[in-house]
């Protein structure tokens, strides 16, 4: 498995659409920060096929010290990220990321 950094992706995405980097770049950061203005003021991002982006609540919970597991500590609520992947997505995660041959004949 690669880590794909946002560099590699707008290479990637500049050469298979013909398009200079620097306008791929601008849109792909312009998307994310619209995605993260968006969440921070609490709303729920939808993409069909690719997933939800969502505010959750986490509870206060007890943590303990891996060096000293007899002191606990409370880890205090918190609100984070949550994604949940689309139907497409988990299908091809599913499969290893390989896409069935069969699907892709019939959608040719």
């Amino acid at each position: 498995m690669a880590t794909i950094t946002k560099k590699k992706l707008i290479q990637v995405i500049s050469q298979n659409r013909s398009v200079h980097p620097n306008d791929v770049r601008d849109v792909i950061q312009s998307f994310l920060d619209e995605m993260t203005g968006y969440l921070s003021k609490g709303d729920r991002l939808e993409f069909r096929d690719f997933g939800v982006f969502e505010i959750v609540e986490r509870k206060q919970k007890i943590g303990r010290n891996p060096k000293n597991a007899s002191v606990s500590i409370v880890i205090p609520a918190r609100q984070a990220v949550k994604f949940t992947p689309g139907k497409k997505m988990k299908k091809l995660i599913e499969r290893g990321g390989k896409k069935n041959p069969v699907s892709s004949a019939a959608s040719r």
